[in-house]
Parts: C-alpha cells; structure tokens; sequence
C-alpha cells in the first residue's frame, strides 16, 4: 500500500483511502474491555504498519477532525448487545492525502445491520 500511495503522491494526484482495515491504531481506539495486547488488530507489528502507511503524507480523517473521542468506534463483536453499550474497537478507517482539508467525519453507529458502521467525510 504504501509503494500505491508513494506513488500517485509523486505523481502529484491526491487519495481518499476507505475500508475495512482490522488494525486499532492505538488503545483509544478501543474499549478499555476490549483491549487486549496481543490480540490480532492490536499488536504492535500491525500498528507499526499502519503508521508506516500514514507517513506517507496520509491523514486519519477521523482521528484528525476529532482527536480525543474514546467512544469513536466502528465495529462491535455482534453479542452481548455490545454496540448498544458501544463497547467496540475502531477500525474502518478514511485515511486521505494531506492536500485534502476534510471538514467532518462521521460514524453512523445506528445504520444498518452489520457489525461495523459505515464512516462518512467530507471535504472542501
């Protein structure tokens, strides 16, 4: 991904990269219940890779427009009624170039029926 994104930069076009990444950036993206080192999604190689991808001149759109939100997940294990307690991990992600201004990010919690919830952005 990374070799993708060096790329297009170099030729001077700009991304909006979404999906589905499986990876918590870091323990604000999870639920203090749900942290559990080691885990897949939470280990520190899969982090490791994930930041690598963002120094590429890519912003989390999210986590930029809205930094210290401990609720802001994404997904919750489909049981025990944990997304209405919204004990979840956050990991859909909109990541974009840094040309881009996004003005708002959203997680719409209460849409659908899937385990994960669709992010919206926008941008100038």
């Amino acid at each position: 991904m990374r070799a993708y994104v060096d790329g297009v930069h170099a030729g001077g076009g700009r991304l909006i990269l979404c999906g589905d990444l499986n990876v918590a950036r870091s323990d604000i993206d999870l639920h203090p219940k749900e942290r559990k080192p080691g885990a897949i999604g939470q280990r520190a190689d899969e982090r490791e890779l994930f930041e690598r991808v963002l120094a590429c001149d890519l912003r989390d759109v999210a986590r930029t427009l809205d930094p210290t939100n401990d609720g802001l997940f994404t997904w919750w294990p489909p049981w025990r009624g944990l997304r209405q307690k919204n004990q979840g991990w956050r990991i859909d992600y909109i990541l974009a170039s840094v040309a881009l201004e996004p003005t708002e990010c959203r997680v719409l919690a209460d849409c659908g029926t899937s385990d994960h919830a669709p992010v919206v952005a926008q941008f100038v």
